[in-house]
């Protein structure tokens, strides 16, 4: 351990943590700090962006506290809201039209005060699909808002008029806002607690606004952002560090902690080494052995709990030989699941059967699956024209497994595990680690990753069809994160059609019909599903689990 302390002790004689540990200062470690606040732009897929805005701006709604673990972690009810900017609402079914009466007297970090005219701007920023990628418009079209359609990416004048918000967000007075459907969804409200409609400043974000960015992307990405969440931006160095201040006038009241600072930490091992040494409060994304081996210290805490996160291997339909579907199913089989469990996950994990999170509402395991099997995957590739893996040389691109670079230490034992293994099947992998910013922008933009090993991806909306939606609709139909430009029209139409079914049985059987055919075609090689965990000082309470699994700074609080 003497080399542990080694590290943390030079780390801070170096000054990079100075000053970032007082009473009441909150110190987090991570492998990356956030490389934009912007929610509808290129990198909005990478988790290290999330401490950003889900902290300085805050929903109309949220979900309610649920029950407590026996670790100590808060979840939420995923069945119940409550009010946050929005004090109240209703909905009167015969208008397919939402009325929110907003809370009054809520400031922003400069002082602005929050009314309908800030959840106007939200939307149509949204609706303008003027980002690099229009998350904002997608959770307003995943949820029925009238409007917010398809058309909008049109090139022509009908799809500019579009793009403009008319009355079906409506302000009626200055605290009472509302939202009119095109049709009943249950995941309307769900779809208002997620990161990409939290409500913006309008008055600060158009102070920051140009004749050629109207919605102010430049600011977002690269100076701030404004809201009315429980922290302001204080600092932010890229690549560095990432510092916030309490909001004063938070209308929750004030945060336990005043000072946040994210740091910048590349190596998991340095982080496990400061937080031992007490050199900060709290280590992110560390490995599963390091999570083991923390839980055995003195002064920590480690704590989990099942929800969300998973592990694919993306197959671009687009790169060949992966469209192929012979060379996909020879692909899954040759994944040697239990060895990746066991090894990369110290068996803290279990195979992933389906297409969404098991704990979510609507989760089918589908009939068909794909074990490991190295003699199946032989066949299947002599059976597709490539026996022994002869003639895959002729795709060297499609086979650079990609995966994020800061996340070396979670993803590098799967990703050498992987290599190892479909060597013994005739496909030779080339490893290629990318930063995590390029490799966000082609997953979430471009769409053009051939093979992309993915552990941060997850569905924030809880439920079923969310998780299809996002992840596995056509990309022209609104599948935003279908990053393996995955194409079904029977799971395009089946899965709108199931928004709008009020009955949950016939509900569930449409979305299990969708979740079959995913697996028989394998829009990705779903891996593992895998516990989320959390490494703090001892003297650090009130971890929520979220389902973005970001840390929602105002839940933390010092031990008295």
């Amino acid at each position: 351990m003497k080399w542990l302390r080694h590290v943390a002790l030079s780390f801070i004689a170096a000054g990079s943590l100075a000053g970032a540990a007082q009473a009441e200062d909150l110190l987090i470690l991570s492998e990356e700090v956030p490389v934009s606040l912007n929610y509808d732009g290129a990198t909005a897929s990478i988790d290290t962006n999330w401490v950003g805005w889900d902290n300085m701006l805050d929903p109309l709604v949220y979900y309610a506290n649920g029950a407590v673990t026996e670790e100590g972690v808060q979840l939420l009810d995923f069945d119940n809201f409550e009010g946050r900017l929005a004090e109240s609402w209703s909905f009167d079914l015969a208008t397919l039209t939402w009325t929110f009466n907003l809370r009054q007297g809520v400031k922003g970090c400069d002082g602005a005060t929050f009314n309908a005219d800030d959840v106007l701007y939200t939307f149509a920023r949204a609706k303008s699909v003027s980002g690099s990628s229009p998350i904002g418009w997608f959770l307003a079209n995943t949820g029925s808002v009238d409007g917010f359609t398809p058309a909008v990416f049109a090139p022509t004048d009908d799809g500019a008029a579009a793009r403009v918000l008319g009355d079906e967000v409506k302000k009626i007075d200055d605290y009472t806002v509302q939202i009119r459907q095109s049709a009943p969804n249950q995941l309307f409200l769900k779809v208002l607690s997620i990161f990409a409609l939290y409500i913006f400043d309008k008055e600060t974000m158009e102070a920051h606004a140009t004749e050629d960015d109207p919605w102010s992307h430049n600011y977002a990405n690269n100076e701030g952002i404004a809201g009315f969440g429980a922290y302001c931006l204080a600092d932010w160095r890229k690549g560095e560090s990432f510092s916030l201040t309490g909001n004063p006038d938070y209308y929750r009241g004030p945060p336990a902690y005043d000072r946040v600072v994210v740091r910048k930490v590349p190596q998991s091992a340095n982080r496990v080494a400061i937080l031992l040494t007490g050199g900060a409060q709290i280590a992110e994304h560390l490995t599963p052995k390091e999570y083991d081996s923390l839980s055995k210290a003195k002064n920590v805490s480690v704590v989990g709990t099942q929800g969300n996160e998973n592990m694919f291997l993306i197959l671009n339909f687009k790169s060949p030989p992966f469209d192929n579907p012979l060379v996909r199913q020879a692909i899954a089989h040759a994944v040697p699941y239990q060895r990746i469990i066991d090894t990369s996950y110290f068996g803290k994990a279990h195979k992933w059967p389906g297409f969404v999170p098991s704990s979510y509402p609507g989760f089918h395991e589908a009939s068909t699956q794909y074990d490991y099997d190295p003699e199946k995957a032989k066949a299947l590739l002599a059976e597709a024209g490539y026996p022994g893996g002869a003639g895959l040389e002729a795709f060297p691109e499609s086979f650079k497994l990609s995966y994020m670079l800061e996340r070396e230490s979670e993803m590098g034992p799967t990703a050498t595990i992987l290599h190892t293994a479909f060597r013994e099947v005739g496909i030779d992998l080339q490893l290629d680690p990318i930063p995590q910013a390029q490799y966000g922008d082609r997953e979430l933009v471009k769409k053009d990753l051939p093979m992309g090993l993915t552990a941060h991806v997850k569905p924030i909306g809880v439920d079923a069809a969310y998780g299809i939606l996002l992840s596995y609709v056509s990309a022209s139909k609104g599948g935003i994160l279908n990053s393996s430009n995955y194409s079904s029209d029977m799971v395009d139409g089946t899965l709108y059609g199931s928004l709008a079914e009020g009955d949950n049985a016939k509900r569930n059987a449409m979305l299990a019909e969708i979740q079959e055919a995913l697996m028989k075609d394998l829009a990705v090689v779903p891996i593992l599903e895998f516990r989320t965990p959390w490494a703090t000082a001892a003297n650090v309470t009130g971890i929520v689990w979220h389902p973005d699994n970001a840390l929602h700074l105002f839940d933390l609080k010092p031990v008295k």
